[in-house]
């Protein structure tokens, strides 16, 4: 349309002037109207401005090819370099023939000068093209080249839908910088192809302009080398698309079987769960037994972890088969590397499985000769966990307690635990030791201590008496007189009484306080029973003559 308007335009103006120069040489003979003159200026006044918007417009685009474009200035570097390689094909050619002429020795002054020059141009001409080196083959094809793919995620757990999600939208990104590069080397080629309209336009309007025929050979260059870049970038283009599409649809098929497999199993483990809290519901409201109820407590979060463990590893192990290979080859190395570990494992399963120590029981642990009594508050996969409380040991030996003793589960294999409530028992003997003289009624104080320790342990022998009635049938069991029991021996310094009773496991020091007052109270009301403890008797004898002590003679003192 331009080059229509603008040849209808150049016509009437053609016209215009036509028509004024027949109308000033027929003035004398026709009677013309004074405004056909006005119509030549009239035309050459809008051709004036047509020129001017079009030379506007190709200043804009001259403006908009500079600035903020990456094509036009890769394409100008590489403009440079073909420039820069034919300067360098001249000067070789200047420079070896001065150098044949200096080979056959027939260079002056003058000459060697103007070689030297050549040389040093060459030098500084090699360094520019070394820096411009990378646009010597194929300028354009790092921005040909799309974005990287990478390593496209495997779906395969529930953690991985992150990671696709993520790729998904770096793809998108990466194909939306990629098809802006796309969008702007066509934006290039339609702005270039309207300069070189533009510029047939001037050069039309005045044939005589050689800036603007260069300007038109350029862009005509411009054109042609961008021509088939663009071709290029379109097939690239679409089959990079296309690439990504099939990736995009691949993850998001994949992330959406993932997230029914991941619901699946949810809906899985939440069965489970609902279940397990519903056993220990029922478990909670009709047990009264807390003891047992932290048994079963404890078994239910086992059995529940196992399956939540088996459940995963079914779901997200493919082959299943060589883990448990890999483990088999393993288990030698896991055992001597995790000696300790799996020994307390090992314990944990003799410890619940074997029944030989509860939660709740009172027991007494003995390591490297410390002594703990306590009781267990917890047992886990790899120790015990005790309360230690005050006791007959922590009097005589500990003089402190209170502590949190942590006990590994594999100390059941090489050291001794003593449990005081064992298989439901709820009682211990417990002694008490008091010396009397010699010459005191040792058959009366024995009186004493049994009755004053039957009085205060009767409940405690009841109980003892039924609970060992019931362990018959599990344990042979040969002495079960659980009456009090009192025993005398002869000490150095008197007659020892040992008095044993049953009293509660756990709280021994009570009962032990209790009856040690009232014996002293009974013996010291006694005439005829007299305490002993380590004394020493001295007799004196004032008949005992000193022997004489011999004097010093006259005879004795002339030896001196």
């Amino acid at each position: 349309m331009i080059f229509r308007s603008l040849r209808i335009v150049l016509l009437l103006a053609g016209m215009g002037l036509t028509a004024a120069f027949a109308a000033g040489e027929n003035r004398a003979y026709e009677n013309v109207p004074t405004t056909v003159t006005e119509k030549p200026d009239q035309g050459i006044k809008k051709h004036v401005e047509t020129l001017s918007q079009l030379i506007s417009e190709k200043e804009h685009l001259d403006v908009q090819l500079k600035e903020n474009n990456i094509w036009s200035k890769i394409y100008s570097n590489y403009h440079v370099y073909k420039e820069l390689k034919k300067q360098e094909t001249v000067l070789d050619k200047k420079i070896d023939e001065l150098e044949t002429l200096s080979r056959k020795r027939l260079l002056n002054k003058q000459q060697r000068e103007i070689l030297k020059e050549l040389r040093n141009k060459k030098k500084i001409l090699l360094g520019k093209l070394q820096l411009l080196e990378e646009y010597e083959k194929d300028p354009f094809k790092k921005l040909l080249t799309p974005p990287a793919v990478g390593e496209v995620p495997v779906v395969q757990n529930p953690l991985a839908i992150i990671s696709a999600l993520s790729f998904i939208e770096k793809l998108k990104n990466d194909a939306k910088e990629y098809n802006d590069r796309y969008l702007s080397i066509q934006q290039v080629m339609q702005e270039l192809k309207e300069k070189e309209r533009i510029l047939h336009t001037l050069i039309e309007a005045r044939p005589d302009s050689l800036k603007y025929r260069k300007e038109l050979q350029d862009t005509i260059d411009q054109i042609n080398t961008f021509s088939p870049v663009v071709e290029i970038f379109k097939t690239t283009q679409n089959v990079y698309t296309k690439k990504l599409d099939e990736i995009m649809l691949n993850l998001h098929a994949d992330i959406k079987k993932e997230v029914e497999k991941a619901t699946t199993i949810g809906i899985i483990i939440l069965v489970f769960l609902i279940i397990i809290f519903f056993i220990k519901y029922l478990v909670r409201r009709y047990m009264s037994d807390n003891e047992r109820f932290y048994t079963i407590n404890k078994a239910l979060n086992f059995t529940f972890i196992t399956l939540l463990v088996l459940v995963l590893l079914f779901a997200y192990i493919e082959n299943v088969s060589y883990l448990v290979t890999i483990l088999g080859f393993a288990s030698a190395g896991i055992a001597i590397a995790m000696k300790d570990w799996f020994m307390s494992i090992m314990g944990w399963f003799v410890i619940i499985i074997g029944g030989a120590i509860h939660v709740g029981d009172r027991v007494k642990f003995v390591r490297n000769g410390m002594e703990y009594v306590g009781d267990v508050v917890d047992i886990s996969l790899l120790r015990m966990t005790i309360q230690e409380d005050i006791t007959l040991t922590t009097y005589l030996h500990n003089r402190r307690a209170g502590r949190i003793i942590f006990v590994p589960n594999n100390y059941v294999f090489t050291d001794m635990i003593a449990n005081y409530s064992h298989a439901g028992l709820k009682t211990v003997w417990d002694g008490i030791d008091f010396t009397i003289t010699f010459d005191s009624n040792a058959s009366k104080a024995s009186a004493i201590a049994k009755e004053v320790t039957k009085k205060y342990s009767k409940g405690y022998t009841d109980i003892t008496r039924k609970q060992l009635n019931k362990l018959r049938s599990q344990y042979s069991m040969k002495n079960t007189n659980v009456e009090p029991r009192i025993y005398s021996f002869i000490e150095p310094y008197g007659i020892k009484i040992s008095a044993w009773y049953h009293t509660n496991a756990y709280a021994t020091l009570t009962l032990r306080s209790t009856i040690s007052m009232e014996i002293i109270e009974r013996i010291q009301a006694e005439n005829d029973i007299f305490l002993a403890y380590p004394t020493q008797s001295i007799y004196i004898d004032n008949d005992v003559h000193k022997p004489a002590v011999p004097q010093p003679t006259l005879f004795d003192g002339e030896q001196a």
